[in-house]
């Protein structure tokens, strides 16, 4: 069973101003449609075909770099279009704000830890907030690496590959972390995924 681009679950120009039609039309259309066609591709004839996607990325990882690199960032985009939504951002759902409190201190706290994860994070990569051993942490990875293979569950994600941010922000990651989590979070399904998760 061949993996498939998944449609944005918006129009292109809806999350505009914060990020627009023309970085939708090349990080969506473009580069994770070349993911797919290249983990379709890679894994033909391989241990994991046939597999899901989660258990292909937590399988190939360490054995298989180019497969393991595709899948990833096949999973990590899938989740990305979901983790936003137009006039996103505003507030925490009550149960997960309680626990960012808990783990954080506040929701300001996860805000500022988190936007330092992607500004900290050099060259390519993505910046976490995931449940691990039962709370709540922030992390970063590079390239197209995802907590799923440390042992967490990602919740939340923020691409800061250049090409996510480059049209709208040029070199300027910390504004379009802080529009990321401002405006465009999708906090309900991030809610969702930490019930599932606990």
């Amino acid at each position: 069973m061949a993996f498939s681009l998944p449609d944005l679950p918006y129009p292109h120009d809806a999350l505009a101003p914060h990020m627009s039609r023309e970085t939708l039309e090349y990080h969506h259309d473009k580069h994770h449609a070349a993911y797919v066609n290249a983990l379709n591709s890679l894994i033909k004839g391989t241990e994991w075909e046939g597999l899901g996607l989660e258990e292909v990325v937590t399988g190939s990882f360490g054995k298989n770099v180019p497969l393991f690199n595709n899948a990833s960032q096949d999973l990590n985009h899938t989740y990305f279009w979901k983790w936003m939504t137009p006039k996103g951002g505003g507030p925490v759902p009550g149960r997960l704000e309680k626990q960012i409190i808990s783990d954080f201190g506040s929701v300001e706290k996860l805000t500022a830890d988190f936007v330092a994860a992607g500004v900290g994070q050099f060259g390519s990569g993505w910046c976490w907030l995931a449940v691990e051993n039962g709370k709540l942490a922030v992390t970063k990875t590079p390239n197209g690496e995802s907590p799923l293979v440390h042992g967490a569950v990602p919740i939340l994600g923020c691409d800061v590959w250049e090409h996510s941010y480059y049209i709208d922000y040029r070199n300027r990651r910390p504004d379009y972390l802080k529009a990321f989590l401002e405006h465009l979070v999708n906090w309900e399904y991030v809610d969702d995924l930490f019930d599932k998760a606990t």
